[in-house]
């Protein structure tokens, strides 16, 4: 949802006058057991049964497995898509979605509509095999690992676009540290003390009670806040612990201010996520990587600690000593800001704006 937000409000912004993005939930009237199972099935898998996880990933790798599910979901998706095309009559599609793929391609194919249309590939280093099922795509993709992993399995290279990852415009720009001062007191957090942000994403991060139970006994030498997002379990739970252990604790739902809580903190724990893992670098702040989806995400753990830019701790037990070691050593915390400097990273919503805008 993020990429697709971005990209939309980039159009607005730059072609406003040419151009009327319209954001499409193509799951949004989808069977109620069906929406449960992509949505929340994969929330539910995410948090206790990442196993399972994995291993329907794995299968997915096979074929006809994965042209059986596609066009399973394909069935309860189509008409929804189908009535959204005919009132809207769209003059250019851009998929966000592999499970939208095939059901997209074919209401166009059986209304006989001629659209250009765009996959947007939103795993930046290791993507999810059903990305690629159907062939003749035109891709948009956020790396040239990526891409060349795709030209090994014979996707046509002309097909695949390669941008920097787009975000929100806000990510473009890191604040400066009057603004980032002035943000502190405003949130109430103690401007003498560094922040440790939990952050896992709009479904919240898996075993986010664990990580507060662990950190918060040496909440005392630094400032230690989560956000829940959607998890509204998690976001009880954490409130408790505030009321009853931890009363300095921030805790967060859902909000539309990431930006802001990334500029104040100083080192943010989290899952590996792409677009949140690009945002906490493209705010100069510090990763620490408690899981990530595999085999999705694993490319993007890899980036981090390879460019030296996060650090990967799986063990929660671990984390207090590995914060704390973070933040009092200046030598060691300094040498990973320089590297995510060094890698100039760049907001890439402008460039595949622009590119979308002209693309027949």
């Amino acid at each position: 949802m993020a990429p697709a937000k971005a990209i939309a409000k980039t159009l607005e912004k730059n072609f406003g006058d040419e151009i009327d993005p319209v954001l499409i939930d193509g799951f949004e009237k989808t069977n109620k057991i069906v929406k449960w199972l992509i949505e929340g099935g994969y929330r539910t898998l995410q948090s206790k049964a990442r196993w399972l996880y994995k291993t329907l990933y794995a299968v997915y790798k096979f074929n006809f497995i994965a042209k059986t599910n596609s066009i399973l979901i394909s069935f309860f998706v189509k008409p929804y898509l189908r009535k959204i095309f005919n009132e809207s009559n769209p003059d250019k599609v851009i998929i966000f979605h592999f499970f939208l793929i095939e059901p997209l391609y074919e209401v166009v194919a059986e209304l006989n509509l001629i659209v250009p249309v765009i996959t947007v590939v939103t795993d930046p280093y290791t993507a999810h095999p059903l990305w690629f099922l159907r062939k003749g795509q035109n891709f948009i993709v956020f790396s040239e690992r990526l891409k060349q992993w795709c030209i090994n399995k014979g996707i046509n290279k002309e097909s695949m676009h390669v941008f920097s990852f787009v975000l929100n415009e806000k990510f473009s720009n890191t604040l400066p540290a009057e603004k980032i001062l002035r943000l502190k007191r405003e949130m109430e957090f103690d401007v003498s003390k560094k922040v440790v942000l939990v952050l896992g994403g709009g479904d919240g991060i898996p075993h986010g009670l664990k990580i507060l139970q662990s950190l918060g006994k040496k909440s005392n030498d630094f400032e230690l806040a989560i956000i829940c997002g959607q998890n509204k379990s998690l976001y009880k739970k954490a409130l408790r612990l505030k009321e009853n252990k931890f009363p300095n604790l921030k805790v967060y739902g859902y909000v539309d201010f990431i930006y802001e809580l990334l500029s104040v903190s100083d080192l943010v724990i989290t899952k590996c996520g792409a677009s949140t893992f690009m945002e906490i670098l493209m705010c100069g702040k510090i990763p620490v990587i408690i899981n990530y989806i595999w085999e999705q995400e694993k490319g993007n753990m890899e980036f981090l600690v390879e460019k030296n830019m996060g650090i990967y701790e799986p063990d929660i037990k671990k984390l207090p000593r590995l914060i704390n070691s973070l933040l009092s050593d200046k030598k060691i915390y300094s040498s990973y800001i320089e590297n995510i400097k060094k890698e100039s990273l760049h907001n890439g919503s402008d460039d595949a704006g622009r590119f979308i805008r002209n693309f027949n």
